[in-house]
């Protein structure tokens, strides 16, 4: 699971690599952020940020690229739904037990 700071430096990472004119691969990004390429396959949070910056790059202002990147939102709000699905679940286990 990712936390905020590690998605907002993948951010940075891929802003960069884009600013720079390089492209964001998944290698690029493990090498610029010191993070395993497995780790960043793995991880949907992750792989959703890397995939919004190298669909943004290859497809920016298009029809296309915008239907690509809708697709990518609704993963990321997926990925996000799940997880404050488990916070909410924990909530409720810990409240249970201090009853």
């Amino acid at each position: 699971m990712s936390s905020a700071s590690t998605l907002a430096r993948m951010d940075r990472a891929c802003a960069r690599l884009r600013h720079d004119g390089k492209p964001v691969t998944f290698t690029a990004v493990a090498a610029a952020t010191g993070t395993g390429r497995t780790t960043l396959y793995r991880d949907p949070a992750l792989r959703a940020v890397i995939d919004d910056h190298r669909h943004r790059a290859a497809s920016s202002g298009t029809l296309a690229g915008i239907t690509d990147e809708i697709a990518l939102l609704r993963t990321a709000l997926d990925a996000l739904a799940d997880r404050v699905r488990r916070h909410e679940d924990q909530i409720r286990k810990l409240a249970g037990h201090t009853s």
